[in-house]
């Protein structure tokens, strides 16, 4: 038997969708299974606007907090949870809605894993001892390179590795993805580009105004989360070598960059409920009715 259709909220950052999502979940008797690749880190909730012990309250939240930021937690870990996760709920009678804005979390949900190897340490540092990672993917997978930023060092990195353990490029490897579809409704969240970037900026203010320098200065970081929007800039100021003021700046451009790279997965979810705007009650009606089928 197919797998009943995902329940699907996502969006940009600031978008909205922790509100939206506790209304949606509260209306239709769902519990909410996070699809964030930052709100997974156990004591990283400033930062990552994770949801308050109030509003978990209100609603059963899962996949928060399943590891610590000294670790690295893969899309394969995520995966494997969410399928544990609504296996459990579905026992119980319960719905899940997916609520989050990672794309390759949603693709993965949606569209399975390609059949990867497993990270390799060593050969890890000496592409990144190597020096232009977009120039060195250029030469051995065009099509990978084009498709990732010049600055996402964590996803270059895993395409070369990836090349280098298998002889095959990762573009050619991901092919496998998408046989086998999922069903899925999906709720778009997409404000207006200048009501998101209030937002950002705001949120950048907020959270440096409520704690989160102190939050980084308590946590022990990989090297990857401690490149995470929000922590670096903390732990610059941390330091003295940045000030409140340039922390905050830093995390919104940064932050935009990230809704930019966001915005193009999106485009390509298919006949998702686009919701453009509203109150958080309107918005949630809507998303409740069309989620419901």
């Amino acid at each position: 038997m197919p797998p009943p259709p995902a329940l699907v909220l996502t969006g940009p950052t600031a978008s909205g969708k922790t509100a939206v999502a506790l209304l949606v979940a509260e209306r239709t008797g769902a519990e909410i299974l996070a699809m964030d690749s930052a709100t997974v880190y156990l004591g990283m909730d400033v930062g990552t606007a994770k949801p308050t012990p109030a509003e978990r309250a209100r609603v059963p939240h899962h996949l928060l907090d399943l590891a610590p930021p000294s670790e690295t937690f893969s899309v394969a870990a995520w995966l494997r949870a969410a399928h544990a996760a609504e296996a459990e709920l579905t026992q119980r009678g319960k719905r899940a809605l997916y609520s989050g804005g990672t794309p390759l979390y949603l693709k993965a949900l949606l569209e399975g894993l390609f059949d990867a190897p497993a990270q390799d340490p060593d050969l890890r540092r000496r592409i990144e001892a190597a020096g232009n990672l977009h120039a060195e993917l250029a030469k051995v997978d065009p099509e990978a390179a084009r498709r990732l930023h010049r600055n996402d060092a964590k996803r270059l990195v895993r395409a070369l590795e990836i090349f280098h353990l298998t002889g095959r490029p990762i573009s050619a490897l991901q092919e496998q993805w998408g046989r086998e579809k999922r069903p899925a409704r999906i709720v778009l969240l997409d404000p207006p580009r200048e009501v998101l970037r209030e937002r950002i900026a705001k949120r950048a203010r907020a959270m440096l105004a409520g704690g989160l320098v102190e939050e980084a200065a308590r946590l022990e970081f990989s090297a990857e989360t401690r490149k995470f929007i929000g922590y670096a800039e903390a732990l610059e100021v941390k330091a003295g070598r940045m000030t409140v003021e340039a922390a905050a700046a830093q995390m919104a451009a940064r932050t935009w960059t990230l809704v930019r790279r966001q915005a193009t997965w999106f485009r390509k979810l298919e006949k998702p409920l686009r919701i453009e705007g509203g109150t958080v009650e309107e918005m949630a009606e809507r998303a409740a009715e069309f989620l419901a089928g």
